[in-house]
């Protein structure tokens, strides 16, 4: 018995042993001992992870996958189960680290970046595949039309790194686009403690109009006055770095 891919849920089966080892060995496993996968599926890397001495969890709405798990996977009961990865507030890790890992459903990856973003503190390290689009954005360097709101907002909390690329004709039903998979590592950058909801809005309000410089395209935010005059407001978002953006937060900040 297997389990039949539902379109709803833009699950596509991976079905490359090498490719899901792969992925699995793109956690570093270290300073953790817990690990969530959102998307099982029928469990293509759930067996690696199962090998790894972690405490798993499965973050799974399908319930013909979750029979699937629990009938095919010994270690896998009940309580590996966590539900819906968008709706989770982690309360169940007690404060303590986890991993996130997964072939991920492509027609919610921006919200499942955005999620672990939000949860950054319990959150050190992710790898994941995305439609290879959306992993390039995550990568993205400045003046260049992959960097973004999706850029920024991550690279503010994450390393990020590409790995590598996955073709349509591994997966069951094959998507219609090209794959990438993404290692995200928590980086130490300080300078936003407190100031994360202003970050976000003079990020959002920049790239809404991108072609804008950011006198223009921030004045939605009232522009503090004492930044009128900035050398950044000759810029459009783009052409700022992500210090760039955490820095001139700070100042925001400090002239209200």
């Amino acid at each position: 018995m297997s389990v039949k891919a539902k379109k709803h849920l833009g699950q596509h089966f991976l079905t490359d042993e090498n490719i899901a080892r792969k992925i699995v060995e793109g956690l570093s496993f270290e300073g953790y001992k817990n690990t969530m996968e959102v998307g099982p599926g029928m469990g293509v890397l759930t067996k690696y992870l199962l090998e790894k001495d972690q405490h798993i969890y499965l973050a799974e709405i399908d319930n013909e996958s979750i029979e699937y798990l629990k009938n095919n996977y010994d270690k896998v009961t009940e309580e590996t189960f966590v539900g819906d990865f968008l709706k989770q507030d982690f309360q169940f890790t007690k404060g303590e680290q986890i991993a996130i890992i997964g072939n991920f459903p492509y027609n919610i990856s921006s919200q499942i970046l955005f999620q672990i973003v939000d949860h950054y503190e319990l959150i050190p390290e992710m790898v994941g595949m995305f439609q290879k689009e959306v992993a390039e954005r995550t990568a993205a360097v400045p003046r260049t039309k992959d960097y973004g709101i999706l850029t920024v907002l991550i690279q503010a909390y994450y390393d990020t790194a590409y790995l590598f690329t996955v073709h349509e004709n591994v997966f069951n039903p094959p998507p219609k686009v090209k794959s990438g998979v993404i290692r995200l590592t928590r980086n130490p950058k300080e300078g936003l403690a407190g100031n994360e909801v202003l970050f976000k809005q003079i990020v959002k309000a920049g790239f809404n109009q991108r072609r804008k410089k950011l006198s223009n395209a921030l004045k939605v935010l009232n522009i503090p006055e004492a930044l009128k005059t900035h050398e950044f407001m000759d810029k459009r978002a783009e052409e700022l770095s992500v210090a760039d953006f955490i820095s001139f937060t700070q100042l925001w900040k400090n002239n209200l």
